[in-house]
């Protein structure tokens, strides 16, 4: 399968929100990715419904939102109503996380299961036949901007060899410090999708990042 790309809104212009979503509509990008923090599992608050409900208006992509939120059971069918196609929750926050993750897919949305930099993937076996996609955190999530942390490359493969011996299909996504540096890097790595916003939004050209990000050149 060739990779994915799905910039972040969270380092879009939020006083030019319509046009960064054109922007992306019009490129090479596969989906559109929104990052929902509460404040409390993160230290930092983004967005909610309402600007989830806005872009599903003018978005031409799926939809790949991530809660990084405490107890997220509480909105699953509101991001479903809201417009989410692919609902990530962490399973830092998930107390009984198969439960959650056959909810989103009874609801009618993608499931996927995000991972904070010190979670070991091991933790994930009992879970991937139930799961779309698993997101591997490559900075601590809260902030965009952090550098990527370089362990993230032995949990990507880690998880790459446990999905080839479970026999599932399952994504795997990383967020926090991808850029078109270590892009190809993370693809050979094992990477399906890979979640970039400052190294997007934050260049001179963001199409064409999307399209280096996508071609791998």
């Amino acid at each position: 399968m060739e990779h994915l790309v799905s910039p972040s809104l969270l380092a879009a212009d939020f006083g030019n929100l319509a046009g960064d979503v054109k922007m992306v509509n019009d490129s090479v990008a596969d989906w559109i990715h929104l990052d929902i923090m509460d404040g409390v599992f993160v230290p930092n608050i983004s967005f909610g419904f309402p600007v989830v409900e806005h872009v599903r208006k003018i978005a031409e992509k799926p939809l790949d939102v991530h809660l990084m939120i405490v107890d997220p059971d509480r909105y699953l069918s509101r991001f479903r109503d809201a417009g989410a196609d692919i609902l990530t929750i962490q399973y830092e926050a998930c107390t009984h996380l198969q439960r959650t993750v056959s909810e989103i897919h009874d609801l009618g949305m993608k499931a996927g299961v995000a991972l904070n930099p010190h979670t070991p993937v091991s933790l994930l076996k009992n879970i991937l036949p139930y799961t779309y996609m698993v997101l591997i955190m490559t900075v601590n999530p809260g902030f965009g901007g952090q550098s990527f942390i370089m362990e993230s490359y032995n949990k990507i493969r880690e998880l790459s060899l446990m999905i080839r011996d479970s026999g599932h299909h399952v994504l795997i996504q990383v967020d926090g410090g991808v850029d078109v540096s270590n892009a190809a890097s993370l693809v050979e790595a094992g990477v399906d999708v890979l979640v970039a916003g400052n190294s997007v939004f934050g260049s001179e050209d963001p199409a064409e990042t999307i399209r280096r990000l996508k071609k791998l050149y």
